[in-house]
Formats: structure tokens, C-alpha cells, sequence
């Protein structure tokens, strides 16, 4: 009786275990890799969630201001308003960059209003060197800037926001 013998073991020499090792790495790289593609999209979110609660509390901070303005000029109390004084409302005779003004800001500042009224120059309510008291300007209309930080704890983004607003 012959035996049929299995191939010669001796010309195995372990190509599976090459092959399965070099699945493993290529697998092990494929994980690393999207383990940093996650942590990089985790930060972008981050940043893009500091920039718009930054955004929002500028806004609110510019609703709140305009709010206060039409009081003012009411003489109505809203409750809610942020106070603006009216000491605090610049004239549009003084230069005035919204960009060089939020520059300015300090590290620790984590808000900051600027209004000013800017109806008399684009109205032409001024006196033009007439000798003629300036009349009170029917229509005002003033400047908002506003400055705001997302989180005054660890500030990581900041907005600013200028707006026309005419109550």
C-alpha cells in the first residue's frame, strides 16, 4: 500500500505569517491614522464652537446696546438693556477704526461697547461754519461696536461686531 504524502513542509517556509503581520501593520497604520483625523476634527469643532459663542455674545451685547439707545432716545426704561450713558456716545468728529479699536482691547478685557453718533455728519445736520446752532437731529443715527471674548475663564476666540442702527 502507498501513502500519498502532504507537499514537502520543507518549502513552507511561514509566507502566511508574513502575509498576517503585514495586515496587522498596514491595519494598526490605518487606526492611527484615523485616530488623528478624529482629534483634529475634536479641535476644528472646538474652535468653530468658541468663534460663534464669541459671535452670539457680541451680537446680544450689540442688541443690548441698541436697545439701550432707544430708550434714551424714548425715554422709556427696557428691562434687559445694557446701559449706555449718554457721556459714553462719542461724535463721529473723532476718527474711529472698529478694526484698530477691538486691536486694542486688553488681554484680560473680555467686553467692550463703543457707540457713536454718526447722524449728523451723513445728514448734513451740521452747521458748515454758518454761524447757526446745530439743530437737534430728528432722524440720529449712531455706530455700535461691540467687543466680545467666548469664555472669560480661558478666552480662545473673540469677536467683534459694528453695526449701523438708527431707532
Amino acid at each position: 500500500m502507498t501513502r500519498r504524502h502532504s507537499p514537502d513542509r520543507r518549502g513552507q517556509r511561514g509566507a502566511v505569517l508574513y502575509i498576517a503581520l503585514i495586515m496587522l501593520v498596514l491595519l494598526a497604520l490605518l487606526g492611527i491614522v484615523g485616530m488623528q483625523v478624529a482629534g483634529l476634527q475634536e479641535r476644528m469643532s472646538s474652535n468653530y464652537r468658541a468663534v460663534n459663542l464669541a459671535f452670539q455674545e457680541s451680537e446680544a451685547l450689540a442688541r443690548s446696546a441698541e436697545c439701550s439707545l432707544e430708550d434714551m432716545i424714548n425715554r422709556t426704561v427696557t428691562a434687559g438693556c445694557n446701559t449706555v450713558a449718554a457721556g459714553d456716545i462719542q461724535s463721529c468728529d473723532t476718527g474711529f477704526d472698529p478694526g484698530d479699536w477691538a486691536a486694542a482691547r486688553t488681554l484680560g478685557q473680555t467686553s467692550a461697547i463703543n457707540t457713536r453718533l454718526i447722524g449728523p455728519c451723513i445728514s448734513g445736520n451740521s452747521t458748515l461754519d454758518l454761524g447757526g446752532p446745530i439743530n437737534e437731529d430728528p432722524n440720529p443715527i449712531y455706530q455700535v461696536t461691540t467687543f466680545r471674548v467666548d469664555d472669560p475663564a480661558n478666552p480662545t476666540a473673540q469677536a467683534v461686531i459694528d453695526t449701523i442702527f438708527r431707532p
